[in-house]
């Protein structure tokens, strides 16, 4: 089957710009990105006046729509892939708070038989595993009780549940066994952050020694800044060999901190995610991130105890607000939420550019000043 995305300027990734051009699409892949000549029977979209970038990559989601990675059955992750997917998140990382070992291994299973590509929904390339693993200073809105040391023995029986890759595993790479820890997700070929972590800046930039390639959710739970001791927070800012993820929605960071990441991390490093919990997509009020109890006001998701709780933020908000917050234009902002967190786990040859043999991924948008999204197509079909 040919679809034709006919008329539209074209993002390109490589050049940093919008080009005219045709796509060509077949069963859901990109064949062409510089049509010339319409197949017999192909579906035209006729994508006039309209902008279209690949579809967003959320590495760092726990949900959103009254549901959560750690407690959804089958039918919740097929419910979330189609809300991520109404929204322009095309691909995304389940991501698991802290929990019991029991608990973590029936919600790999269940994200797992839920993996496979469908078009018009949202596909979920792997697991993130953020939790159990953290420094209980920098632990957030992570119950203490739910945390464990870093145990590689442990977690390579995680790992060997939550394959095929890509896997993603975030710890405190500064607690007792960070070394052998690090190293055993890199042995299976996974991608480790630093997270929840107390770390100074030097035992940070040995964990990236190590093998550690991203910081998980920059400036929150990570020791703070102080111009005697920079912290992990500073390494995260200055390590040009590693991604740094960010949560911008004006609560988690304050947008001239978003602006400073901004100036000081390479564009090819810098990572928008959404952080988002089971309230995104819903009305304030009463919900739950790992089974713990959230209040959400005003879009403000938090604990009992005041700490914030995940986000109610969307990727393509995030895009939005990361233009507001730093004067990038789109075309500056386009990789931060699509083929930079594709490259940071090693599946840029399937999402988050528009070029030849890809998955269909896009999001049409109007008006690349203050977008607006109009459409989404995943695997070639409309959502």
């Amino acid at each position: 089957m040919y679809t034709v995305f006919k008329g539209g300027l074209v993002y390109s990734t490589d050049l940093r710009e919008f080009v005219r051009a045709d796509i060509l699409c077949e069963n859901g892949i990109i064949a062409d990105t510089d049509c010339k000549s319409v197949p017999a029977g192909a579906e035209i979209v006729d994508c006039t006046g309209l902008y279209i970038i690949p579809g967003l990559v959320d590495v760092h989601t726990h949900g959103r729509t009254k549901n959560d990675f750690n407690f959804a059955d089958e039918q919740g992750v097929r419910d979330l892939r189609k809300s991520y997917a109404a929204v322009g998140t095309t691909t995304l990382m389940a991501t698991l708070a802290s929990a019991s070992a029991e608990s973590l291994v029936s919600s790999i299973e269940a994200i797992n038989k839920n993996r496979a590509v469908e078009p018009g929904t949202a596909t979920i390339a792997g697991t993130h595993l953020e939790g159990r693993y953290l420094n209980p200073k920098r632990r957030g809105a992570h119950a203490t009780e739910l945390l464990f040391p870093l145990d590689a023995d442990e977690l390579t029986g995680f790992i060997e549940k939550m394959l095929p890759l890509p896997i993603h595993v975030s710890c405190a790479c500064e607690l007792d066994g960070g070394e052998t820890f690090v190293k055993t997700v890199k042995k299976f070929g996974a991608t480790c952050g630093m997270v929840h972590s107390d770390a100074t800046y030097e035992e940070a930039m040995n964990a990236v020694s190590w093998g550690v390639t991203s910081f998980t959710h920059t400036y929150n739970a990570m020791r703070p800044i102080h111009h005697r001791e920079p912290g992990n927070m500073v390494a995260s800012l200055l390590t040009d060999c590693a991604y740094s993820e960010f949560i911008v929605d004006g609560e988690h960071s304050h947008p001239m901190m978003i602006s400073m990441a901004s100036r000081l991390k390479p564009a090819d490093k810098l990572i928008l995610v959404t952080d988002s919990m089971e309230a995104a997509g819903c009305e304030d009020g009463e919900y739950a991130i790992a089974g713990l109890p959230v209040y959400v006001k005003n879009g403000r998701a938090v604990n009992s105890e005041g700490a914030l709780a995940g986000s109610t933020l969307d990727l393509f908000t995030a895009v939005c607000n990361y233009m507001k917050f730093t004067g990038k234009t789109l075309e500056e902002t386009v990789p931060c939420a699509t083929s930079n967190p594709a490259a940071m786990l090693g599946i840029d040859n399937v999402c988050g550019r528009i070029a030849n043999g890809l998955r269909a991924d896009f999001v049409l948008i109007e008006n690349k000043e203050s977008p607006v999204r109009k459409a989404v197509y995943a695997g070639g079909v409309r959502v």
